[in-house]
């Protein structure tokens, strides 16, 4: 499935945090240390390495002890590999990862197309969806509208994009709303506002989304985005690396 003009995000952040909690990545995701490598751990397996790719749903804790983490978020990309849990990056593809989380778009564009390679194709009604449920965070779009735009079924229309996107649609609404709810938060806002500009219900709501989908509450992501933002004592290859989509 070629990315290219697709309204798939790409969502990149640091915190300086010894690892995460137990939680379920919405999307693939590609984690590495900040000064050294993390491990992946959940259901009997890990994976540990610089540089790590995380399959989504799948309950896992990340540990980074003293070394800080680098994630990113691929909207759009089912899962890829082979393993329960996740892979260790290494070699080129390694290393295109590594520039992929360094905000080389060139690099982001690469990589997703390496990763989609065996995809299927994103017909353009689609597509047309998924930016306007991007761009409208608290929209309320039934699943029968979604079939009505498809001009399919309504079962039909969820299996397309669930096939498609690598998330149930109501799953990719949600993720849609805190994404955006973290670059509030990341950009200074109020938890509460953040939570109500993203459609959530109130800040409870968001605070148990985002530490079942990140590992973090709100409020430590907060500290640990603080710790690691530009002009602190980090050593980082790229110091302006916060969150990006």
């Amino acid at each position: 499935m070629p990315t290219a003009g697709l309204p798939f995000a790409t969502s990149v952040f640091s915190v300086d945090v010894d690892g995460v909690a137990a939680h379920c990545n919405p999307v693939v995701c590609v984690i590495s240390g900040i000064r050294g490598s993390v491990s992946v751990i959940g259901g009997g397996e890990q994976a540990t390495g610089d540089i790590v790719l995380i399959r989504p749903g799948i309950e896992h804790k990340v540990e980074c002890t003293g070394s800080g983490l680098n994630a990113m978020y691929l909207d759009g990309v089912s899962w890829p590999g082979r393993a329960a849990l996740a892979e260790r990056l290494s070699g080129g593809i390694g290393d295109l990862a590594l520039e992929a989380i360094f905000q080389n778009r060139e690099a982001q564009d690469e990589l997703r197309r390496r990763l989609t390679a065996d995809a299927p194709p994103c017909p353009q009604p689609l597509a047309t969806v998924i930016e306007d449920l991007a761009s409208d965070p608290m929209s309320r779009m039934t699943q029968f509208e979604l079939a009505n735009r498809l001009q399919m079924e309504r079962t039909g229309a969820l299996r397309l994009f669930k096939a498609v996107i690598g998330q149930t649609f109501r799953r990719f609404k949600q993720w849609s709303g805190l994404r955006h709810a973290a670059r509030q938060i990341a950009s200074g806002e109020l938890v509460r506002t953040a939570a109500m500009d993203a459609g959530f219900a109130d800040t409870a709501h968001l605070t148990r989304t985002f530490r079942l989908s990140f590992g973090l509450t709100p409020s430590e992501a907060i500290a640990g985005l603080a710790k690691a933002s530009p002009g602190s004592p980090v050593p980082r290859r790229d110091p302006s690396l916060s969150l990006q989509t």
